[in-house]
Parts: structure tokens; sequence; C-alpha cells
């Protein structure tokens, strides 16, 4: 959802902040006053009444999982529990893998359309780094120890917040949830990602060029996906089709040719990066598709014979269910142009789910967080369960589904011996009732206890944090 989210088009501008790693070490101070200690060689065994493995098609009862250091040292339900372990009977739960996201935004916050367009001009990289810290740690207290962030920005800065942030987060100096990153995003003059496009030729200084993500040609494609990885991207996301809260572009239409996806497509396998693409129209999706992208994002208008497409391909679909439920019921907010997207793509996207359920697509778990609040991601689940996804489906859309799309099913994604110990426990039985994913009340990231019990409130938002309330989600 940013620069190529789901709903917008953002803009930059252009100045330097050296400070943004200094400020993650800075607000260690405070963060690793909340860390849970250091994962050692203390055994934790893990019980509770369910567990889901993010493999298979039923719960297993009495689930036991054993913990040491940040690995998985055992998992069932006849499993015995060494004497000198730490018990953590958690009753009356569901234990799972931790759910990953495909598609958030977490240094994004974009719930006052009109507002944030202001707003944007007048927030620096620096501030969108201290709001970032409280929305990567409702991340992962709701149970997202991984999430695949698509887009983060600041009007013409070349400040790359998210890698800034997964790279603090891996350290240890901030709470969240492990990030694979897209920076900037890449698309077309005048499409999607254009954040100049819209206003007065002009306004924001010099057209944007491939290091803002906007390029024009095969050659250029290419160079901007280069200078994507030498920033240190882990995922390459595109905009090949217009977008809902974009202002001077259709919908459904596409925005790069067929030699420019596959001039993307195949410099970012060549350097051994997968694609997500923005995609609202049926045309754009067909011709991504057989360029050879990982992942479609939205696929609002897509048709039968094109989700046939996706299924023989093995491309991933994920479906951003909660961004168009959050936004319709705030479109009066928005411009009567973009209102009018926005029916549109809601009213399309329900069949399409529905079709693409039935054909047999590949479903990742993603929501656009950042459209709505972050830490909120798990109603996502609801949404799809509503239009006919079984809630186990559900369950491994954002396990096993969710690892093999980011590439990391042989550490995550699921409870078996050697992997990661990414555990969360829910309350209740989440295949009987869908909603208890969004009641996650215990969080193991790598070992290490990030919650058990309830979440940590919310710092109070001071006038200077809403005046940076940023522009970006993609849809």
């Amino acid at each position: 959802m940013y620069r190529g989210s789901f709903y917008t088009a953002p803009m930059r501008f252009r100045f330097n902040s050296r400070a943004l790693v200094w400020i993650f070490v800075f607000l260690s101070v405070l963060e690793l006053s909340a860390l849970p200690l250091s994962a050692n060689d203390q055994v934790i065994a893990l019980k509770a009444a369910r567990m889901f493995d993010g493999k298979s098609r039923a719960l297993v009862q009495n689930g036991i999982v054993i913990v040491q250091g940040d690995k998985i040292i055992d998992v069932g339900s006849n499993v015995t529990i060494p004497a000198d372990a730490k018990v953590i009977d958690l009753g009356d739960a569901t234990l799972s893998p931790g759910f990953m996201d495909a598609h958030t935004h977490i240094t994004l916050d974009y719930t006052d359309y009109k507002a944030t367009r202001l707003r944007e001009l007048q927030s620096s990289a620096s501030t969108k780094a201290y709001n970032a810290i409280p929305a990567a740690r409702a991340t992962v207290e709701a149970g997202f120890t991984t999430v695949r962030d698509v887009g983060a920005r600041t009007y013409r800065s070349h400040d790359y917040v998210d890698v800034s942030l997964r790279d603090a987060i891996a350290k240890g100096i901030v709470v969240g949830p492990r990030m694979f990153v897209a920076a900037n995003g890449i698309g077309a003059t005048g499409g999607h990602f254009d954040d100049s496009a819209g206003y007065r030729d002009g306004l924001f200084g010099p057209e944007p060029d491939f290091a803002d993500g906007i390029a024009d040609g095969p050659d250029a494609i290419r160079k901007a996906v280069r200078f994507e990885v030498k920033n240190g991207v882990d995922v390459i996301k595109a905009a090949v089709s217009g977008g809902v809260l974009s202002l001077s572009d259709e919908v459904d239409t596409p925005q790069l040719t067929p030699a420019e996806m596959a001039a993307l497509v195949d410099e970012s396998h060549r350097l051994r990066k997968k694609v997500a693409v923005h995609c609202h129209g049926d045309q754009a999706g067909r011709e991504a598709i057989e360029a050879g992208v990982d992942s479609i994002e939205h696929g609002s208008f897509f048709k039968p014979e094109t989700l046939t497409l996706m299924k023989n391909k093995g491309t991933f679909l994920t479906p951003t269910l909660m961004a168009a439920e959050y936004i319709k019921g705030k479109l009066d907010a928005y411009p009567p142009a973009l209102q009018a997207k926005g029916i549109a793509a809601y009213n399309a996207r329900s069949e399409m789910f529905r079709n693409a359920l039935k054909i047999g697509v590949k479903i990742s778990f993603g929501t656009d967080a950042a459209v709505f609040p972050h830490g909120e991601n798990a109603k996502e689940f609801k949404l799809m369960v509503d239009l006919g996804m079984p809630p186990v489906d559900a369950l491994r859309s954002a396990t096993s589904s969710g690892a093999e799309l980011i590439g990391v099913a042989q550490k995550l994604g699921t409870l078996e011996k050697g992997k990661l110990a990414d555990v969360i426990a829910m309350p209740g039985d989440p295949t009987t009732d869908i909603t208890a994913t969004e009641r996650v009340r215990f969080v193991m990231k790598e070992g290490k206890i990030i919650r058990n019990g309830p979440v940590t409130p919310p710092p109070p938002r001071t006038a200077a944090q809403t005046v940076s309330t940023d522009l970006g989600a993609d849809f």
C-alpha cells in the first residue's frame, strides 16, 4: 500500500537525513528496557489445549512445543518435557506458528487522506522513523512475527526508513517483526507510484527518476531495480496498473509495457529478488503473470481466465481485503474521482476472491496495513473466511504459504523441529471461530518472549506525531 500501496500515490521532498540509524540507536534507551532477555540455552516448554502446525488440515490436541535458544527442538502431542524446562501452560488456547503478513507498510500511517497529503509535506524521514517504532511493536504483539513490507518512502527523500527499521529490529534495538522490505518500489512516469502525478507540473521540483523508482523503458527499469538492490531491499515492488487513491490514473489501466515487465522480472530474478506487483487491472495482471512475477497484490478486477493463468504459473495472490474494507466506510472523505475508483474495486474484489478460491490460486495473507491501524492485521482472516475460504486455509495463508512466498520456508512457517521458534497462542479454536486470531495473547519470536498477556499500550500521540502522518498506501 504505499507508493505503491493499495490506495495511493506518494510524493517526496529531497533532503538528507543521516540521523535515521542514530535515531533507532537512541530509541534503544527506551526500547531495551521493554525487550525480553536474550534467548539462551534455557529449555522452554509451551503447552496448550490445541496446536496448529502451519501445514496440516486439522489441529493437534494437547500441543507441546519445546524451545531451546532460538530453535524448536521438539513438537507434538506426545512429547516428553525435559525435567529442567520452564513450562508455560497457556491453557485453553491454540499454539501456532507466528503469522506472516505479506503486504504491510509499517513506516506509514494512512487513515486520513486529505490531511495526510498535506502532512506528508511537513514530515521528515526522522519523524517517520520515530513513528514506525510503536507500529512495529503493535504488529508483532498482534502475532505477526514476519512481514513483507512492500513500500516506504518520504517525499523526495532517499532515506530508506524501512531498511533502517528492518536492521534495527534484527539487532534487537527495536521490538518488531522480522521484515523483508521493498523501499520505494518501481513505476512509470505519471503512474501510480509517480509522486508528482495529479499536481501542477514542476510543483515539486525536477521530474522523479530511477532513484525515486520512476523509470520508462526496459533499460531504465533495469537500472531502477539495481538501484533498489544497491540500497538494501529484499524484494522488488512495482506498480503495473493504476491505483484507487492515485490522483491521475484509471484504476485498471496497464502502466508498464510487456517489454518493461519482462525486464523488471528478469533483472530482479537475476539478482535473486522476488517481484511483487501492485495490480488491479486484468490486462496488466495477465501481462505481469506471463512475465513471471512472484505475486500479485490486490487483483481486484481479475477475470477467471487470468486467475487460471495464475494457478498454472504458480503465482501468488495477496488480496489485501482489509484495505478496501476499511476505506469503504470512509469514502466520503475522498475526492469524488477516488470514491468512484474505490467503490469499483471494492465491488469487484469479492467475486475475484471467490473465483480465486474456486480455481485454486495460491493465496498469501496480506493486508495493506497502514490503510488501517497497525496491529489490526488479523481482521483479514475473517474477511477471507466470510468470502468462502476454510478457516484452516486462511491460517495456512499466513503461515506456510506466506513462508513459501517470502522464501523462508526452510526456517519459518511451520512448527517443526529445527525451525526458528516463532510461536504464538490465541484463545479457543480458530478453526471454529476465526476471530480468535484477533485475540493473540502470547508471542515468541526466535525463542524470545515478546508478549505473554495484555498488549503494550501505545504511547499517547503528540501534536507533532499527528502532523507526521504519512502518505503512501498503494491501494
